[in-house]
């Protein structure tokens, strides 16, 4: 049910995403969302954004740790432009939801907040470990997420990776002067 969750959260948002639907698409019996998720509503979008961050942070983490950053914000961005695409612009990032529609359920917006700090926390160490000083890993990795998040808004909005296509195109220079200056990896 929380990969039906997100998933609906990610293409309906959580407003307009009812307990119904998700138990109709998780092919789930009516009287399961409750004994699973006696909190209701609220309760299933904080778990279903706590678990989805979860994955995010362990995809992002494995993809700096096999093949670096610049490799992984291509990644990152690619995965993004083709959820987009294969979904005429109605998929985005599957924690943003949470964040922006979480009025009425405080624990998911918590929940949105902490994985967006442990993706800075991952992308940031990967960067201090590649050479930059500890403060520069954490701005550029909030700059990273923060381009990235806002590329996905405006690609929904604009029904074009265009946004997307240029913030790559920044973030990999970006990076890539960034890594060249400091060129000093840590042990």
């Amino acid at each position: 049910m929380l990969r039906s969750a997100a998933h609906l959260f990610r293409q309906r948002g959580v407003e307009a995403t009812s307990l119904a639907d998700v138990i109709d698409h998780a092919g789930a019996p009516r009287g399961s969302i409750y004994h699973h998720f006696p909190g209701g509503k609220t309760q299933l979008v904080e778990e279903a954004t706590r678990t989805a961050g979860t994955v995010m942070s362990s995809m992002i983490s494995a993809g700096l740790a096999s093949a670096g950053p610049s490799a992984t914000v291509r990644a990152i961005i690619d995965g993004f432009r083709s959820e987009l695409l294969a979904t005429d612009f109605v998929a985005g990032c599957p924690v943003a939801p949470a964040a922006l529609e979480g009025l009425h359920a405080p624990g998911a917006v918590a929940a949105a907040g902490e994985s967006f700090s442990s993706w800075e926390d991952v992308i940031a160490a990967s960067l201090w470990q590649r050479g930059l000083v500890r403060e520069r890993s954490y701005t550029l990795a909030t700059f990273a997420i923060a381009a990235i998040e806002g590329a996905q808004i405006l690609a929904k909005a604009q029904r074009s990776t265009t946004a997307l296509d240029r913030t790559e195109k920044e973030l990999l220079a970006l990076l890539e002067a960034v890594l060249d200056a400091s060129n000093h990896p840590r042990p």
